[in-house]
């Protein structure tokens, strides 16, 4: 099965996701209480592959534990934490958009990281995506820009630039873990190994930031549930398919292939919260198809 497919489907789980994250984080749960929950879970489900990768210890380079925090403290906790905190500083729409240059980051790290070579060809093909990309947010630009026409100071206010820091960091975070992720996987770690060091980085990382009072606690026991389903999905089934497929490609094409990720939530929305999609979004969402079918074919 070819990595991009492999991507595609992690994707797709990811997007199934937002149907309870999102409603998690409306009812009042803080982000990093949601996120801290997840990484606890999924580093007790993974301890069977940090156990049986206790032979490789000795094997472990300053080089791999750096992989491993990057993947796991800044890409699985830190940014995924501060990318939920940016809607509440934000306009969503614009903290959408501001995403979209999340491939940018992969890519640029996998050139000085990887030393992937970044062909003119492929930078065609993958500004081709990005723009299916943009298509797909179209009504994200649009709501953007009547917010910039009706009132300008909500975009360059203190609250608003906080906002920007905590997208960079969650793009940066996400564009890095894909690059050290395959840095790891080049190294001959295996699946099973990343997934067990990547969340429990995580959940080490997010230990200093938890409030350990009656917080911690969810409100309604419904919640622990949908935790635990939303684990299984995005966390548990997501992540292996993923990392299945970053083994069979380079970081760039897998940075084009994540973009796949919007186009489905708005699929998901669609299917289960019967939101029509328009006429461009699905014009973006051809494009992206077509572009990372030739990025694919072409191996570029």
């Amino acid at each position: 099965m070819g990595g991009t497919f492999l991507i595609l489907i992690a994707c797709f789980l990811w997007a199934l996701d937002t149907l309870i994250r999102y409603p998690l984080v409306e009812s009042g749960l803080s982000p990093i209480t949601i996120v801290f929950y997840e990484h606890l879970i999924l580093s007790l489900v993974f301890a069977w592959g940090a156990i049986s990768s206790l032979k490789r210890i000795g094997e472990l380079t300053v080089s791999h534990i750096f992989s491993f925090f990057v993947v796991g403290c800044v890409g699985s906790a830190l940014a995924t934490v501060a990318f939920t905190e940016s809607f509440h500083f934000l306009n969503p729409s614009l903290v959408i958009l501001l995403q979209k240059l999340q491939p940018v980051i992969a890519i640029f790290l996998a050139a000085i990281v990887l030393k992937e070579p970044i062909e003119k060809k492929f930078i065609i093909w993958a500004a081709f995506c990005m723009i299916g990309g943009l298509l797909v947010s179209s009504p994200d630009i649009e709501r953007f820009y009547y917010l910039m026409v009706s009132d300008f100071s909500l975009v360059v206010s203190d609250s608003a630039v906080k906002g920007y820091v905590l997208v960079l960091v969650s793009i940066v975070g996400w564009g890095s873990a894909t690059v050290f992720g395959k840095k790891l996987t080049m190294a001959g770690f295996e699946t099973r190994a990343i997934l067990s060091g990547r969340f429990l980085a995580g959940f080490l990382a997010l230990l200093p930031f938890v409030s350990w009072n009656r917080s911690l606690i969810l409100p309604h026991g419904e919640d622990y549930l949908r935790i635990f389903i939303m684990v299984f999905i995005s966390g548990g089934m997501a992540m292996w398919f993923y990392y299945q497929g970053l083994k069979r490609i380079s970081a760039k094409t897998a940075a084009i292939a994540e973009m796949f990720f919007p186009f489905f939530a708005i699929i998901v929305n669609w299917i289960f919260l019967g939101k029509q999609l328009t006429d461009l979004q699905l014009a973006g969402g051809v494009i992206l198809i077509l572009g990372s079918l030739v990025i694919q074919i072409k191996k570029y």
